[in-house]
C-alpha cells in the first residue's frame, strides 16, 4: 500500500510504520493525529497496513502541520524511545540474529535504505571504538530535519540496548542541532555522553567505545539471518529500482561501511558467476576494480575530512592491509598524501 501525493516514480516512500506510533504520543500533548490526517489528506487505515509507505514530502507536511499545532519539542525523542528492533521489520529480524553487536549494526547499515530511505547510515569501526553515522539525503524542512535527527539518535540507542539486553558498551551521541529545550532528557540518559550544535551537518553520530566483535547476541541464528539477507536483497531491488549492476556494485559497497567486498562476495549476493558479474559490468563500461576504487577513494576522503579516525584505522576500515599500500593508493588518485589531504581539509574548514 503506497501513499503519494502524485507520481510514485517521483516521489521518495518510505515506511509509514514509524510514523502511525505518533499516534501513542500525541494525544497526550493533545494533537488528535487521526484528525491532523484528515486535514492533509492521508487515510490513517491506508497507513496502517503492514507494508504501507508514504511519500516523504506527506511527511515533511505531517512534521511541519504537528509542530505548528503545539507539538512537544521532545516529540522526536519520544518517538525515538519506541521504535525497538521488531519495528524495523525483516531487517530487525536480521539484526536480532546476527552473531554479535557489530555485525548486526553492520547488517542494519547494509539494509538502512529500507528502514529509513530518505537517510543514509554508515558504520565504521577501529580497534576499540565504532561509530554510527547517520545523513540525510533528501532536502526537508528544519523541523523535519531536527524530528528525524533526534527520533533516529534515539532508537539507535534504543537498538543497541535491546541486542544486547542492557550490556551495551559506553557511547557519545552528537546530534549536528542547537541544543534542545529538553536537553535534560539526554542528560539522563545512562552511559551516554551528548553533544549538540556540531559546525558541519546535518548528521547524526553514535560512538561506541569498546570492542562490538566481543559482544555475543542472545538470539544469534545463522540461518535466520540467510533467510532475512535474502528477504531484504530482494526488497532493495524492489524500493531502488536498480537495473544497472554497475549501479547495484557501488551501492553496495558504499553501503557495506568497513572493508571492501571482494568480487566473489558480490556474485555470491546476485547468485551469479563472478564470471558472469564480470561481463555484465564490461557490457556496462566498467568493471569491479574500477568502480571499488572510485569508493573506496570516496569513503577514504570522507573519513580523512571526519577527522575522527586515525590514518591506520581508514587503511584498515578500506580493505588495506597496512598504512603504506593505503597512502601509495591515496596518493595517486588524490595527488598528495592522505595526511596532507586532512590537513587541507581542516584549513578550508576553519576559514
Amino acid at each position: 500500500m503506497q501513499r503519494t501525493s502524485g507520481s510514485p516514480n517521483k516521489q521518495l516512500l518510505v515506511p509509514a510504520r514509524y510514523y502511525v506510533r505518533l499516534a501513542e504520543i500525541l494525544p497526550r500533548q493533545g494533537i488528535d493525529l487521526r484528525a491532523v490526517l484528515q486535514t492533509l489528506g492521508l487515510p490513517e487505515a491506508d497507513l496502517q497496513q503492514p507494508d504501507a509507505r508514504i511519500a516523504f514530502a506527506d511527511v515533511d507536511r505531517l512534521v511541519t502541520h504537528i509542530v505548528k499545532a503545539g507539538a512537544h519539542s521532545e516529540t522526536g525523542f519520544e518517538l525515538g524511545k519506541l521504535l525497538s528492533v521488531s519495528t524495523h521489520s525483516v531487517v530487525g529480524f536480521g539484526m536480532l540474529s546476527s552473531a554479535t553487536l557489530e555485525g548486526s549494526l553492520r547488517f542494519v547499515a547494509r539494509y538502512f535504505r529500507l528502514v529509513m530511505p530518505s537517510f543514509r547510515m554508515r558504520y565504521s569501526s577501529g580497534s576499540d571504538r565504532s561509530e554510527l553515522l547517520f545523513t540525510p539525503v533528501v532536502a526537508m524542512s528544519r523541523a523535519c530535519l531536527n524530528f528525524h535527527l533526534e527520533a533516529i539518535a534515539i532508537a539507535a540507542l534504543r537498538d543497541a540496548e535491546d541486542l544486547v539486553s542492557g550490556r551495551r558498551p559506553p557511547c557519545r551521541l552528537t546530534l549536528s542541532i542547537p541544543e534542545p529545550a529538553h536537553v535534560r532528557r539526554y542528560r539522563a540518559l545512562r552511559d551516554v555522553e551528548c553533544r549538540f550544535g556540531a559546525e558541519s551537518g546535518p548528521f547524526v553520530k553514535l560512538e561506541f567505545f569498546g570492542n562490538l566483535r566481543a559482544i555475543p547476541l542472545l538470539l544469534s541464528d545463522p540461518n535466520a539471518l540467510q533467510v532475512a539477507e535474502e528477504r531484504c536483497r530482494a526488497l532493495v531491488h524492489q524500493v531502488t529500482g536498480v537495473r544497472r549492476f554497475s549501479e547495484w556494485v557501488t551501492m553496495t559497497i558504499r553501503e557495506m561501511g568497513d572493508g571492501v567486498p571482494t568480487l566473489q562476495e558480490l556474485s555470491k549476493m546476485l547468485n551469479l558467476t563472478t564470471r558472469t558479474l564480470n561481463r555484465y559490468l564490461e557490457r556496462e563500461g566498467t568493471c569491479y576494480r574500477d568502480l571499488a576504487g572510485s569508493v573506496r577513494f570516496e569513503l577514504a576522503c570522507e573519513r580523512l575530512a571526519a577527522g575522527n579516525m586515525s590514518v591506520t584505522e581508514i587503511a584498515y576500515s578500506l580493505g588495506f592491509h597496512d598504512s603504506a599500500n593505503f597512502a601509495r593508493a591515496f596518493r595517486a588518485k588524490a595527488g598528495c598524501t592522505p595526511s596532507e589531504y586532512r590537513r587541507r581539509f581542516g584549513a578550508a574548514e576553519s576559514r
